[in-house]
């Protein structure tokens, strides 16, 4: 089965890949993982762990999100 790569398929890996990038440069922004990165006062509250565990589900969302609002559109408005 041979697929056809048109303007949704590759809108859909170009929205994946800046959802991919754009929602960790988000997510350290915020003054929560600032103060569990060490951005508290003496280090206070400071939990290396939020790599761990927070991270990847953080770039997994990015990517998917994206993709799946692009595929929600894409079937409302195709119907």
């Amino acid at each position: 089965m041979k697929r056809r790569l048109d303007g949704v398929t590759c809108g859909g890996c170009a929205l994946s890949a800046a959802g991919a990038t754009a929602a960790p440069l988000l997510w350290l922004s915020t003054p929560r993982t600032e103060r569990h990165l060490g951005g508290g006062f003496e280090n206070e509250g400071m939990n290396l762990t939020v790599l761990l565990t927070e991270l990847p589900l953080v770039i997994l969302t990015g990517a998917f999100l994206p993709v799946l609002i692009l595929t929600l559109i894409v079937r409302v408005f195709r119907s």
